[in-house]
């Protein structure tokens, strides 16, 4: 079961493969004083015409009464919205906010068709990082006259922000979604704010572990990761692109300033690291520095994305924070 999970974050870790964007658009585009679609945004009007993420038009004529999530950001997306009513499934790895507990379970990646029909929603949020092996259940669940929304898997804050969004416009919750988004931007400016007082001769190296030895992966270049570091003024030591496996003994050739450890499925997982065979000598562990992560704050684009970002601009810059 440990494995499976790590599996699990693994492949939901790597969708979040992004253009390569420099330091300074990631900062500017984070900036909540830079704009964006979300100052336009207004109520929804119903009926309302939907485009999803793979080209499918739904149709609403009304703010959907019943709901059922199949992604954890989407969950937490719709519950930040204040829709815990309308709601009456989520998949099974959706555990936040405690709420969620509590619903109807459909599933995880197999999800099970016949529930989600006979829960009679008026709306599916379904997920892009999803397709493939669910395409046919999708299908079966739309042939059941049910409106099946593909969300867009967001691979950077824009996109995050636009799913927000696009997700309160579906649901009647378009002045929500703002407010989300407002704060969400205002935390990210308050974040980069303080980071930016980083020099480049003080900028620390990072190293991000997805899941433990030996099967050892890291976020490199082009990646929502890599992206995060660029706006934390931090530089990441894996320069390889996309999702690579790195060895332990790699890792203590590299030595990095800061570890962070962004997975929960091993006991005692920061003691572990330190442990490592000649992980003694890496700066990070010499110095207290390796940091265990929320894994879902960090890696789910929904609204607790932009604390993930505090989360790891304090365990790299304690100093800058206060602690």
């Amino acid at each position: 079961m440990k494995k499976f999970w790590q599996l699990c974050l693994t492949a939901i870790l790597a969708t979040f493969l992004l253009a390569a964007c420099g330091t300074d658009d990631a900062k500017k585009d984070d900036n909540p004083t830079n704009g964006s679609q979300t100052e336009q945004a207004a109520d929804a009007t119903f009926p309302l015409k939907l485009t999803d993420s793979v080209g499918n038009e739904i149709t609403l004529d009304k703010a959907p009464e019943t709901i059922v999530s199949m992604m954890p950001s989407n969950t937490e997306i719709l519950f930040a919205l204040g829709l815990n009513e309308e709601i009456v499934g989520v998949s099974d790895y959706d555990d936040y906010p405690a709420e969620a507990l509590e619903k109807e379970k459909i599933g995880g990646m197999e999800f099970n068709v016949e529930k989600i029909v006979a829960l009679n929603p008026d709306i599916v949020f379904a997920h892009e990082s999803g397709l493939g092996m669910g395409d046919e259940g999708l299908q079966q669940i739309r042939d059941a006259g049910i409106n099946v929304f593909v969300v867009k898997n967001a691979t950077n804050f824009d996109e995050t922000y636009e799913t927000i969004q696009t997700i309160g416009e579906a649901t009647g919750k378009a002045d929500e979604a703002e407010k989300i988004i407002e704060n969400m931007k205002a935390k990210v400016a308050e974040v980069i704010a303080k980071t930016d007082k980083v020099k480049a001769k003080n900028m620390k190296r990072v190293f991000i572990e997805t899941s433990d030895a030996p099967e050892i992966y890291a976020p490199g270049k082009n990646t929502f990761m890599q992206e995060i570091l660029e706006m934390l003024s931090a530089e990441n030591v894996i320069t390889e692109e996309g999702w690579v496996m790195i060895s332990p003994e790699e890792i203590v050739s590299q030595n990095p300033d800061v570890i962070l450890v962004m997975y929960s499925y091993v006991p005692d997982i920061v003691e572990s690291v330190k442990n490592r065979a000649g992980f003694a000598s890496i700066t990070a562990v010499k110095e207290d520095a390796v940091v265990q992560v929320d894994e879902n704050k960090t890696s789910r684009t929904g609204p607790r994305l932009a604390e993930g970002l505090e989360e790891i601009a304090k365990a790299i810059y304690p100093e800058l924070f206060g602690e």
